[in-house]
């Protein structure tokens, strides 16, 4: 059905296993893990931490990471949550006596203790055969011996210049030679390098203790952090059990919170309400119904989604098919609800992993420092890229979500799978900030609405509704926009696209694997 005036990749097929990331590289080292008798986790592993280093504006070991993982694609699907927690000393009342609103994105407040290693750690202990020591080689090399620079990061790293030009040891770190780096030039951080290794050869424990911590302390300290080594030390990967609803006879599954997942959710239950095979895919009608269930599931998204031990709803009562009835039965074809604005602050970077291994292990998997490259800190000796992930809190006592010290702040990444009959259909995620809810709607709605294949889902051109603008990518038609200002939308043209997508479908019946990835990244889906 590629009926959109753009051609699109192929789709990508295999029998044994496949990955689908960002970056060739990391797709390749992946696929290497896999053919050396690693496992689905394994690869996702060793791709995510060599993204870290090669893809440094998206993620890295300073970030954070969610994942969901189906041993043998089939029965109990684990969530994990590998997302960080705010300093024991945070509060709300310190930084409204600072005359602090909300927290500054580019500094230590907006730092939370980093995720990923000990999420890599806890992922590998439960899934894996490999350990740091294998796992991290590719990461290591690229780190040490020099990774060239893509397109699409070059981009990315040329539009932060100013960012990184006014942080924290990021000249010496990502500026070389003072300027952003061009597609085709070679970088090296033997700093990154080395603690890598510290690593690969002790383990998490390395990160959150002894002389890493004690640097990344020292540095967030030196600007005004509250961070401590307890901190540090005290950080775990939570176990969890996710969420779901059902779908045009599909089971989607997202982590639950601090997680976002449940935004889909309840996108796919508003949507579900409606015959979208009644409009185009490219439509007036289908974008328009795609940005009110956004801007419904939004808005409750900022009112009640918070860690869970500080909700005021739950999850549970979110999900029931006649929540926010009192919006949906006023949505109208002929203009747009009158709803609040969100405005949590937009943050687009991040990186997706999928991977099916030969036994059918399902792995979703998502990595990210937050903003594009994260707080703009870097740690003072050891080359770790700080993330600002505390910047999802509120400064707002009373809200689920204000700021207080151990809590994890609301989050935007969200890796999806689906599910029908208590198989893995297909793994999944689009990345892209707070596009992602509405990202991965459209993905599904693309496939399961509309009949397209992975690749063609990935493809077809987007919009997100976000700050009272519908912001549309130049291939929405011209004659799709003008319609949906007739109805009320102020539309804006986005600057860079929005999101970049995975996905994995599994043919459980011809016994195949067909993969997809978003030409609005670098990166590809390898099969063998």
């Amino acid at each position: 059905m590629r009926n959109f005036h753009f051609p699109g990749r192929s789709t990508v097929h295999a029998t044994n296993a496949m990955v689908a990331t960002s970056h060739p590289q990391a797709s390749l080292a992946a696929i290497e893990v896999l053919r050396e008798g690693g496992t689905a986790v394994d690869a996702a592993v060793a791709g995510s931490a060599l993204l870290g280093v090669i893809e440094p504006q998206s993620t890295g070991i300073g970030g954070d990471c969610f994942a969901l993982i189906q041993p043998r694609g089939e029965g109990k699907i684990i969530a994990y949550n590998g997302s960080g927690r705010a300093p024991k000393a945070a509060n709300a009342d310190w930084y409204l006596e600072r005359k602090m609103t909300s927290v500054p994105l580019t500094s230590a407040h907006a730092v939370s203790i980093p995720g990923v290693i000990d999420a890599f750690a806890t992922v590998l202990r439960d899934h894996g055969k490999f350990g740091f020591d294998r796992l991290l080689q590719p990461a290591i090399k690229a780190a040490e011996e020099g990774y060239v620079v893509a397109p699409r990061i070059a981009f990315d790293w040329k539009n932060q210049f100013e960012k990184l030009k006014n942080g924290t040891n990021t000249v010496r770190y990502l500026l070389p030679g003072g300027k952003p780096p061009v597609a085709g030039d070679v970088i090296r951080q033997a700093e990154l390098g080395k603690t890598l290794r510290a690593i690969a050869k002790d383990g998490r424990d390395a990160f959150y203790k002894g002389a890493i911590a004690e640097d990344m302390v020292e540095t967030l300290r030196g600007i005004g952090g509250l961070h401590t080594l307890d901190d540090f030390a005290a950080h775990t990967t939570e176990t969890t059990t996710p969420i779901g609803t059902m779908y045009k006879g599909y089971d989607v599954w997202q982590c639950p919170p601090n997680g976002p997942g449940v935004t889909a959710l309840l996108m796919l239950n508003i949507l579900s309400r409606f015959d979208l095979t009644k409009y185009a895919p490219v439509s007036v009608e289908r974008f328009h119904l795609e940005a009110e269930a956004a801007r419904i599931a939004y808005m409750n998204r900022e009112m009640h989604v918070a860690s869970p031990d500080h909700m005021k709803i739950n999850v549970a009562e979110m999900l029931e098919k006649g929540f926010a009835d009192e919006f949906i039965s006023k949505i109208r074809m002929d203009g747009m609800l009158d709803l609040p604005n969100v405005a949590p602050p937009m943050n687009p970077s991040t990186i997706y992993i999928t991977v099916v291994d030969k036994d059918r292990n399902v792995c979703s998997f998502i990595n990210s420092v937050a903003h594009s490259f994260g707080s703009a800190i870097v740690s003072n000796k050891t080359g770790v890229l700080f993330q600002n992930r505390a910047g999802g809190f509120r400064i707002q006592p009373g809200h689920p979500n204000c700021i207080e010290g151990g809590k994890r702040p609301l989050h935007t990444i969200m890796p999806g799978l689906l599910t029908k009959g208590g198989r893995s259909t297909m793994s999944f995620a689009v990345m892209g900030g707070q596009y992602q809810p509405t990202g991965q709607t459209h993905l599904l709605t693309n496939i399961l609405d509309y009949g397209c294949d992975v690749q063609e889902a990935i493809d077809m051109p987007r919009g997100l509704h976000y700050e009272g603008q519908y912001q549309l990518e130049d291939s929405v038609p011209a004659d799709i926009v003008e319609g949906l200002k007739k109805l009320g939308h102020k539309t804006t043209s986005v600057v860079g696209p929005l999101g970049g997508a995975q996905a994995i479908w599994i043919d459980w019946d011809k016994g195949t694997l067909t993969g997809g990835s978003d030409p609005r990244k670098d990166g590809c889906a390898l099969g063998y």
